[in-house]
């Protein structure tokens, strides 16, 4: 862990210090954004991706839409707390509700029945709540093992309980295991459109 820290320190203090009166005034932090970026991509070739094409071609789909629906449920909790800070009330509740029958009916999220139901999925996180409470979103900011942000949202993601649920397990094996496998969910949910993002790029 604090290799990881004195990673992301040396890469902020470059980017930094490249700052003043210098650079794409649309990307002031750019030395220091494609240092980041270079080494999520690093990270991604030797690692990440291997391991979400594994579990992508090695895991039924009846299992990988479980685990999905699993993670997806604890996010409606974040969604429906930043519906309700952005005064949207019913959706706010909606989202709530379809947490708790997704636990419920759908043993701890595995099977969405919620929107069979009618309960609408919504996205929504608490950066955006800050925009919506009239935060700018400040420069491009990619982070570290995370990708791609602003630095209105960055801090963001560890308000939001759908990114901090791990934090109330106090096993280390099993929080650890649950975050490694919702970040191979994530990234093999990428690979499909993968091909066509990287063609269509541009710097």
């Amino acid at each position: 862990m604090r290799a990881l820290v004195a990673v992301f320190l040396a890469l902020l203090a470059c980017g930094c210090a490249s700052v003043p009166g210098q650079g794409n005034p649309r990307d002031p932090w750019e030395a220091y954004n494609r240092g980041a970026y270079a080494l999520n991509d690093a990270l991604d070739r030797a690692a990440f991706k291997p391991v979400a094409e594994v579990y992508a071609n090695g895991t039924p789909d009846f299992l990988r839409e479980g685990v999905s629906n699993f993670f997806e449920n604890i996010h409606d909790i974040g969604t429906g707390l930043n519906n309700i800070l952005q005064g949207k009330v019913v959706d706010g509740l909606g989202d709530l509700a379809r947490f708790a029958v997704n636990s419920v009916v759908g043993i701890g999220g595995l099977w969405d029945v919620a929107t069979p139901m009618g309960l609408e999925k919504h996205e929504e996180d608490f950066g955006q709540t800050l925009g919506w409470w009239g935060v700018p979103p400040g420069p491009y900011f990619v982070i570290p093992f995370l990708g791609p942000s602003t630095l209105r949202d960055a801090p963001a993601r560890w308000v939001d309980p759908s990114y901090g649920y791990n934090r109330q397990i106090a096993d280390v094996a099993v929080r650890n295991s649950l975050y490694g496998l919702d970040i191979v969910r994530i990234r093999a949910g990428l690979l499909k459109s993968e091909k066509i993002l990287d063609e269509a790029a541009l710097d």
